[in-house]
Order: structure tokens, then C-alpha cells, then sequence
């Protein structure tokens, strides 16, 4: 006897806004604006506002569709953990094609606006960063190794590249070096993350580094890697490539994250969740870091540099 699956109801708006993962989105397209507000003028002239605008429309775009396409690929694994089976797919009030086709259409359609609206390398930084969250990160590395978010977390770190090109059409050492300090910044910030929803990661069958190599071997990999993420964010300053205002508040913001990241390394195994408060205060405040550090280099730029 047949029988045929009942159809779902229409999805809401909210839906939709709930697949581009809007509390991730906002870091992407504030890394992103600043690394296209440091950018210096081309020919003397700043990046003009409307073109400034696209970009960024842009930008948020892509990620949401790199974010929708993530969470058409991962319905399962989203139904199988507690912080994420109220979103739409899991809970039943989408349809995966239309999660599908919302991804891909606006994938597409903030690439093309990107080219025609922008230029060629930003929409081709753009391209690669989704390519890379969807294709590298998701589908190839998520469910396969526990170097997973190492090596998936460029995916994060190209939107100051693409601010960067965005307005000046080009690469330089500055943004490559903004492009390390989120890829070396996204371990211990996911890892922090992990500590204290490693039942969920287990649950789901996800091999997040908490799961296969235990809390002990994580807490050291949070400190080490918090070390050339350190370096990556004084790099800037120390190279002459911003001024004293950035070199300031990158030292500190960096000098109090490498605090909290050692009071984890350092912690024997935890007992109860709610004794996790280290681990919950990296996650937060590494959050807050990248804010301010970014914050400070467009305020650098604009105050201080020549």
C-alpha cells in the first residue's frame, strides 16, 4: 500500500530569516565592513557608499546562503542535537527543496550581484568562501575528522578579504593577515563551544574534537592554538600596517583572551555542566574580541593612520 508523505504548510518568513543564521551572520558582515572601511582610498577617492552598500548586502547574502545550505546538508544531524532541533528543517516547517532552492538561488544571486554591482575579486573571494563552507566544511570535513573546524573555519575568515577587495579591487598584506586572525581565532572559540555541548556533538555522531580526543587533549589545543592567534592579531601593529590605537587595544583584547583560553587548557576534566563557567566565558568574550579588535582597526584607520 502507498502512502504519501503529508505536506508541509507554507514556511514562514521567519523561516527563512532562521536558515541564513542571522546571529552568525552579523560577525561575518561586521568582519567584512571593516576590512572595506581599513581599506585605503583608491586614487584618492574611499569606496563610494552605494557601491559600499552592495557589498555588504552582499556579503550577508552569501552567508546566509553558505548557512541555508548548511542546514539543507545537516537536517539530520540538526534533528539529533538539543540547541538545534527547533530550527526550521529538524522541527518540520520547511521543506528541504525549499530550504535547497532558497541556498543555492541566493548563493547565486549575491555572487552575480557582487561582479556586476562590485567587481570580479570580491565576487570571486565570495564565491570561494561559500564554495568552502558548503562543499569543504560541510560536506567533506563535518561528519569525517576532528580537524573539522580548523580546517573549515576559512570559511569564516574571508570576509575581511572580501571587504578588503570590495573597495580597492585587490589583495594586500593587511587583510591576509585579518584573513589568519579569524582562521586561527575559530578553534578555540568553536572548541570552547564544544566543551560544553559535547553531549550533543556525541549524540549527533559528529566527530567534533571533544567527542573522539577527550576534554583533556581539547583544553590544550584551545591553548595552543590561542598562541599564533595571538601573534596573528598583534601582526598588524607590529608590522607597521596600522597605528597605536589598534596596537593597544589588540595587545590587551588579545592578552585577556589568552587568559581565559589558559584558565581552560589548565582546568582539570569538569563535573556537572553548569561548573563549565570558563569554558562558556571564553565563548562569549571571544565573540566580544573579535568585535572590538575589528572595531579598533577601523578606528585606527580613520583616527591615527596617515
Amino acid at each position: 500500500m502507498n502512502t504519501v508523505a503529508p505536506l508541509l504548510p507554507p514556511a514562514e518568513w521567519r523561516d527563512f530569516l532562521a536558515l541564513t543564521k542571522p546571529r552568525v551572520m552579523t560577525l561575518v558582515v561586521f568582519t567584512g565592513l571593516c576590512g572595506m572601511l581599513a581599506a585605503p582610498p583608491v586614487n584618492g577617492h574611499a569606496v563610494n557608499p552605494v557601491i559600499g552598500f552592495t557589498a555588504v548586502l552582499c556579503i550577508a547574502l552569501g552567508a546566509g546562503a553558505a548557512g541555508a545550505l548548511n542546514q539543507w546538508y545537516e537536517a539530520d544531524i540538526d534533528a539529533a542535537m538539543r540547541r538545534t532541533q527547533r530550527r526550521p528543517l529538524p522541527d518540520g516547517r520547511m521543506d528541504r527543496q525549499a530550504a535547497l532552492h532558497f541556498g543555492v538561488g541566493l548563493a547565486a544571486f549575491s555572487v552575480i550581484l557582487m561582479g556586476l554591482a562590485v567587481n570580479l575579486a570580491a565576487a570571486a573571494i565570495l564565491t570561494a568562501s561559500i564554495l568552502f563552507y558548503v562543499l569543504v566544511y560541510t560536506v567533506w570535513l563535518k561528519r569525517r575528522t576532528p580537524q573539522n573546524i580548523v580546517i573549515g573555519g576559512a570559511a569564516g575568515a574571508f570576509p575581511p578579504l572580501i571587504g578588503w577587495a570590495a573597495a580597492t579591487g585587490q589583495v594586500a598584506v593587511l587583510p591576509v593577515l585579518l584573513f589568519l586572525l579569524v582562521f586561527l581565532w575559530t578553534p578555540p572559540h568553536f572548541w570552547a563551544l564544544a566543551l560544553f555541548v559535547e553531549t550533543d556533538y556525541a549524540a549527533a555522531g559528529v566527530p567534533m574534537l571533544p567527542v573522539v580526543a577527550g576534554e583533556a587533549t581539547t583544553r590544550r589545543q584551545i591553548g595552543l592554538y590561542t598562541l599564533p592567534m595571538a601573534a596573528a592579531a598583534v601582526a598588524p601593529w607590529a608590522l607597521h600596517l596600522t597605528g597605536w590605537l589598534y596596537g593597544a587595544v589588540s595587545v590587551a583584547t588579545t592578552a585577556a583572551f589568552a587568559w581565559m583560553a589558559w584558565t581552560v587548557a589548565a582546568r582539570r576534566r569538569a563535573g556537572a555542566e553548569d561548573a563549565m563557567r570558563p569554558e562558556k566565558r571564553l565563548f562569549a568574550y571571544s565573540i566580544l574580541y573579535l568585535f572590538v579588535i575589528f572595531g579598533a582597526l577601523v578606528a585606527d584607520r580613520w583616527m591615527v593612520m596617515p
